[in-house]
């Protein structure tokens, strides 16, 4: 019988520090092919294969299109490019796919395309991180049959990702970063149980994901149903997709996001619309007080009036709008008022 001979690891901000705490003490006899997405700018050259190459006893290397799934090896994805299992279960892909949760890579990708091609011989481990990437491909693998697993919110340098994967699915394991190695390689020789049939929407969402263009193809299922929400990077309609407790949105390009990270999302869109607002209305006053002093000195002074009071205008509009700006950051910087509870 096969055994979960497929670890998909997703971090975020803190992760490097425990992807190499983890990869580190991973077993030399690991009968397991390991895949890594860390979250990493676009234009940024990465290290985090060379890192963990160094950390420990298993090989890293940066993942390349087209490659084996290796047992005792760790593929790091690049930067700017989604990291995929092939559909036939036994090599990678890259892709330039449409953004999910803002990232390419994304933890989500990388597990759904996993528990789509590998089933139940996948085991999924979301460690530290903002916002929401990794919940909904944890999902994805509980789905199709494998083992999903959360870093502690507790034990996790930002502790976002964890505590959002602990909202979703009731996670199968929940512990430390340094005690997730020997979990890990208990599980890895452990046999998978049966294959469940997967769903079609999380097959119609990988086929998203491999896309080089971000485009739907024609004959992709419709994924989800329409919102009264725009996608903030392209304005598209957003579908609203429900994955157990955690609703999640995705556009007709291929976008995706979460809801934290499109309450985010919205949230600096807001924030920069406000800013051009007191923006023009500095501008507005200063343009206003140029055409009251030229009232002025023609003698015009109905015509000074008007353009003083439309200055005075543009100057308390500004301070409006500051001041609602202030609000929304003050309400956006609010802690969570509860935690989830712990899997047993």
């Amino acid at each position: 019988m096969v055994n979960h001979n497929v670890i998909v690891l997703g971090a975020s901000a803190g992760g490097v520090d425990t992807l190499v705490a983890l990869c580190g003490r991973l077993s030399a006899n690991l009968p397991a092919a390991v895949l890594v997405v860390q979250h990493i700018s676009p234009n940024a050259n990465s290290a985090m294969a060379h890192i963990l190459d160094r950390a420990g006893p298993l090989p890293a290397k940066q993942a390349v299109h087209g490659a084996p799934l290796r047992v005792g090896t760790i593929s790091v994805a690049p930067p700017d490019r989604h990291l995929l299992v092939a559909p036939d279960g036994q090599h990678m892909a890259l892709s330039r796919g449409p953004q999910e949760n803002r990232s390419r890579p994304a933890i989500d990708v990388l597990f759904r395309s996993a528990a789509v091609a590998c089933g139940p011989r996948v085991i999924g481990v979301v460690l530290s991180g903002l916002l929401d990437d990794g919940t909904a491909g944890l999902i994805a693998i509980k789905a199709c049959g494998g083992i999903s697993v959360v870093q502690d919110p507790a034990d996790a340098t930002w502790p976002d990702m964890p505590r959002n994967a602990l909202f979703g699915d009731s996670p199968d394991h929940c512990l430390p970063a340094i005690e997730l190695p020997a979990l890990l390689d208990r599980l890895a020789q452990s046999p998978a149980g049966a294959a469940p049939p997967v769903p079609p929407r999380l097959s119609a969402e990988v086929r998203i994901s491999r896309q080089e263009f971000a485009a739907m193809p024609p004959n992709t299922t419709t994924i989800g149903q329409p919102s009264r929400m725009s996608c903030p990077a392209c304005g598209g309609v957003l579908n609203e997709i429900e994955d157990k407790k955690v609703p999640r949105f995705r556009c007709q390009i291929g976008h995706a996001y979460g809801a934290e990270t499109l309450a985010l999302t919205q949230q600096e869109a807001l924030e920069e619309a406000l800013s051009v607002a007191i923006r023009t209305h500095h501008d507005r006053q200063q343009l206003f007080l140029r055409m009251q002093h030229q009232a002025e000195a023609r003698g015009m002074r109905h015509a000074s009036q008007r353009w003083q009071r439309a200055a005075e205008e543009a100057a308390r509009a500004a301070v409006l709008i500051s001041d609602a700006m202030d609000m929304l950051r003050q309400t956006e910087d609010e802690p969570p008022t509860e935690a989830p509870a712990m899997p047993a």
